[in-house]
């Protein structure tokens, strides 16, 4: 590896010269999680030399503080060329600073393939590389031999071009590197529950881990910065999938609205089907969905089972509900619906039509959610809570054409690593399912139609049908999965707590739901409307 031709004194002085070029040029990238926030200060925690190429290339890990109070950590790998030789591009894409001896044109070095090249070869090295202020550490896990053995030979990088709040590059067919753009202290539960499913139980159905890149400054506790996993061949995600089905479905169904609407129940609780015969008209036309419903429910029970699996190792011990925990769970529910309630008092009087009805149906039942929040927390659990995924949804599970792997066990990246970490009950995993299930449901409905027939009688029609197709699918997965996890600790033996718990956390993703759309997508709030407004009329048990 060659070191990078700048010298020491010059990074420090690039430490001083880069914060206020910060604001915009963060303000500029995608995976920015800021942009609703005004930048109060940036400053530069540290930059490393990152000799892993040839080029002028370093990591800055940059602190940004909001008008709010919050702060936030970002990672920048960067690349640096002279400013008399490379031309200047989008001004918002590339940051121009003066330091002694040098004008520089600093630009994001993730779409660099040297860089790339560069970043496999650390973790291939295991590379140290020491920052100003602390080190990075590339690093291997025991699989990565048996992924990338030593006669691969050198892979081809490609950044993926879907980029949320992480960057992604794929190596080959055979690696994906996930570079984490939010930087917290702690190790990401991505990694930790990577590892231990791919080391230490062996759980086929995920990528397995390779190795990943860790920061530790010298006055705090490590980070991790990315995570280099096995590339799984897959047709897509199990939402474009689940898409896919629900088109063919609708092309058959056409010719048999009335008799499928007439299997509409106004109860969402998927318990109350779980185990009932399916229709004969639904299994009909959609029975080779059910049978892949079938198998997701049985990957997604054998996760948890997995999870649950090592009661010796501490960070995955199961834990039992303690009367603290619950009602330190019943505030931060009541506190989260407040804050949403509050924020669908402010659009209400912008919407029209059914949506308008039903929001104002909701507020009304303010109350009655919040006291569902401290009824379902107010007795023992009796059952065990696990590390979950955190944040499951059909998006974060890949189609192979006959099976399932699940991806992205980062959790909610919104949420602090330490409450991501967390032991929940595994049902709140298959609660973010069947939200999933709900929300495909309407979106094929939203997308064959307009607004201008959005109150006719077979959009109405229509809407029924997809809350048929919820209710059947919702209840197959629910039995299968169920049937999968067994007598499990942390399923409750009690069916009526059995109830109560998952609608619970029915209703607490639904609130999410509420809150997000809000904020992002007002046009699909009556997707989160109608699950809070069933789920509220349900009776479990």
């Amino acid at each position: 590896m060659t070191a990078p031709k700048m010298r020491k004194e010059q990074f420090a002085e690039l430490q001083k010269a880069l914060p206020p070029q910060l604001p915009d040029f963060l303000a500029a990238q995608r995976w920015f999680g800021g942009k609703a926030h005004r930048v109060r200060s940036t400053e530069v925690s540290d930059v490393i030399p990152f000799g892993a190429s040839q080029l002028e290339s370093f990591m800055v890990l940059a602190r940004v503080e909001y008008e709010t109070g919050v702060r936030e950590s970002y990672l920048l790998p960067l690349l640096a060329r002279s400013a008399e030789d490379e031309p200047i591009e989008d001004g918002l894409q590339t940051m121009k600073v003066a330091i002694r001896g040098a004008d520089l044109v600093l630009s994001d070095a993730l779409r660099n393939e040297d860089f790339l090249l560069g970043l496999h070869a650390a973790i291939e090295a295991q590379g140290v590389f020491r920052g100003l202020n602390g080190e990075l550490r590339a690093k291997q896990c025991r699989t990565y031999r048996d992924i990338f053995p030593a006669s691969a030979g050198v892979l081809k990088p490609q950044p993926m071009k879907v980029e949320q709040s992480n960057s992604s590059i794929i190596y080959g067919d055979r690696l994906v590197l996930k570079v984490f753009r939010h930087v917290e202290p702690g190790v990401n539960p991505d990694l930790e529950i990577g590892r231990f499913l791919s080391e230490s139980v062996h759980f086929p159905h995920i990528p397995a881990v390779a190795g990943w890149l860790e920061y530790s400054a010298t006055d705090g506790q490590p980070a991790t910065l990315g995570i280099l996993q096995e590339f799984v061949t897959n047709q897509g995600d199990a939402w474009r999938f689940t898409l896919n089905s629900l088109s063919e479905f609708w092309q058959q169904a056409t010719g048999h609205l009335s008799e499928l609407s007439s299997l509409n129940s106004p109860d969402l609780h998927p318990l109350k089907r779980s185990g009932q015969p399916m229709p004969g008209i639904m299994r009909e036309l959609c029975g080779r969905y059910l049978d892949a419903t079938a198998v997701l429910a049985q990957r997604t029970a054998q996760l948890h089972l997995a999870l649950a699996s090592e009661p010796a190792t501490p960070a995955f011990a199961p834990q039992p509900y303690t009367p603290q925990f619950q009602a330190e769970m019943a505030k931060s529910l009541h506190e989260r619906a407040q804050n949403a309630f509050a924020l669908l008092r402010q659009h209400v009087t912008e919407m029209s039509g059914d949506t308008r009805t039903e929001a104002e149906r909701i507020l009304k039942a303010e109350n009655e959610l919040f006291q569902t929040f401290a009824t379902a927390l107010s007795q023992p659990i009796a059952a065990m809570r696990t590390r979950i995924h955190g944040d499951y949804h059909l998006g974060q599970v890949l189609y192979t054409g006959s099976d399932f792997v699940i991806i992205d066990f980062e959790g909610e990246p919104a949420r602090p690593i330490a409450e991501r970490s967390v032991r929940l009950s595994p049902l709140q995993d298959v609660a973010g399912m069947l939200r999933s299930f709900h929300y495909a449901a309407f979106a094929s409905v939203f997308a064959t139609g307009t607004d201008a027939d959005a109150n006719s009688e077979d959009a109405h029609r229509r809407l029924k049908v997809a809350q048929v197709w919820y209710l059947c699918v919702a209840a197959y997965f629910t039995n299968a999965y169920l049937n999968e996890a067994g007598s499990a600790s942390f399923i409750p033996a009690n069916e009526e707590q059995l109830a109560t718990l998952l609608r619970l956390h029915l209703l607490e993703k639904a609130v999410y739901e509420l809150n997000y759309e809000l904020n992002n997508r007002p046009a699909w709030v009556r997707i989160p409307l109608a699950g809070i407004a069933s789920l509220l009329n349900s009776q479990a048990g």
